[in-house]
């Protein structure tokens, strides 16, 4: 009966910081497609062939601009990389693309607050201008070179030239947006959906005591330099063996941050979207693996002191977040009637404009569905159904126990 009972609350917990976070996603969702349909490209790449200051900060400009999925993230930076970018702007690209999206701080802030807001976005401009430094210091010319030859056949340059503001409410325009944002769930829905179903069980079964051995330090209200840099090294190495991109992590970022974790352990983990498994072999794909590995080793080294530095800058200026005046998301009901309610029911509403408007421009083509599935794609398909079936099996025992 207690194993049932812990079900229920996982797949209860799931869905309520879903439900919490759900108008966030749709808003910046909605907000990112218009920005990429109609904020011109095409020039935008021929700044990047450079590894000076105006080329990492239009690789930067381009991320903001881009989707916060990872695995999109990754196909647009080879893209980038393949036809002229330099490494350090196709690595700006990537790094803010996946962390200084608008919809991420969104969701952040719905389940973590504004710190964590703030941390995310100084964090990621802090992570591009140390990786930038590091491929100076390690200057791997000859990984660039091999990684440039190792060019796919697959390369897609169909880009948006951009639209005049003036056209944004044209038929036109909608129908181009509404195609980004479809894509844009289909990026992420699956890692969404596993994230916060993961979130959910972490949250009903696993005990105190294991954050507590895991994280060496979490629950103390001061922890010392040892215990902080200890819980950012586990931060993004436990990271590295889920499959959860840049959104799904948010309510497991939340969920360690009520089990005591400090500030610099949450941020390494909220940024370690692209040190997960998946990502090291789509890397080794694109550039084969010494560059993929040097891309890991890079990214982790560059996360762990951007990490350490915002968690200490923020104790100078006593803008740590004191996790007793935060109110986890799983304690909360978010199934009321609130601003909240009416906030998804107006969100979906016009999610649902744009998913029919989709639909309506798709019935005039002919699409090929047929696609090869990666082990990853038959990972994710096989984790994703075990979440659907999870989650309505515990919502099916939480009405029979009642």
């Amino acid at each position: 009966m207690q194993i049932l009972e812990k079900w229920s609350e996982a797949a209860i917990t799931s869905l309520s910081f879903f439900w919490m976070a759900l108008w966030a996603f749709i808003f910046g969702y909605i907000l990112s497609s218009i920005i990429q349909v109609m904020v011109s490209r095409k020039e935008m790449r021929d700044l990047m062939g450079g590894d000076d200051l105006k080329s990492i900060s239009t690789g930067t400009l381009f991320g903001f601009i881009s989707s916060s999925c990872s695995f999109a993230a990754l196909s647009t930076t080879r893209a980038l990389f393949q036809k002229g970018a330099t490494f350090a702007a196709s690595m700006a690209y990537m790094l803010a693309s996946t962390n200084l999206v608008i919809e991420l701080g969104f969701v952040i802030a719905i389940f973590l607050g504004w710190q964590f807001v703030i941390g995310e976005y100084i964090g990621a401009v802090l992570l591009i201008l140390i990786a930038w430094l590091f491929i100076y210091l390690t200057n791997p010319k000859s990984l660039i070179k091999q990684a440039r030859e190792n060019k796919p056949d697959d390369m897609n340059a169909n880009e948006s030239d951009g639209y005049k503001w003036s056209r944004l409410f044209s038929k036109e325009i909608w129908q181009k947006i509404s195609q980004k944002y479809v894509m844009e769930w289909q990026m992420v829905w699956k890692d969404v959906l596993i994230g916060f179903t993961v979130a959910g069980i972490i949250y009903a079964f696993v005990p105190d005591a294991f954050f507590k051995w895991l994280f060496i330090g979490a629950g103390t209200e001061n922890p010392d330099f040892w215990s902080v840099l200890q819980q950012t090294l586990v931060g993004p190495i436990a990271a590295f063996f889920t499959f959860i991109g840049s959104m799904g992590n948010i309510p497991l970022a939340a969920v360690l941050y009520g089990q005591g974790v400090a500030f610099a352990g949450v941020m390494a983990f909220i940024f370690s979207d692209m040190v997960v498994l998946p990502v090291l072999r789509i890397n080794a794909k694109y550039y084969g693996w010494k560059m993929a590995l040097f891309i890991l080793m890079m990214l982790f080294t560059c996360l762990v002191i951007t990490s350490l530095l915002l968690h200490y800058g923020f104790q100078i200026f006593d803008l740590l977040p004191n996790p007793k005046d935060w109110s986890s998301p799983a304690e909360q009901n978010h199934f009321k009637l609130n601003y909240n309610f009416f906030l998804n029911i107006g969100f979906l509403l016009i999610s649902a404009y744009l998913f029919l408007t989709w639909r309506n421009a798709q019935s005039s083509h002919h699409h090929d569905h047929n696609k090869t599935m990666s082990w990853t794609d038959i990972v994710m398909n096989s984790l994703t159904i075990l979440s659907g079936v999870w989650l309505a099996g515990g919502v099916l025992v939480k009405l029979v126990l009642n």
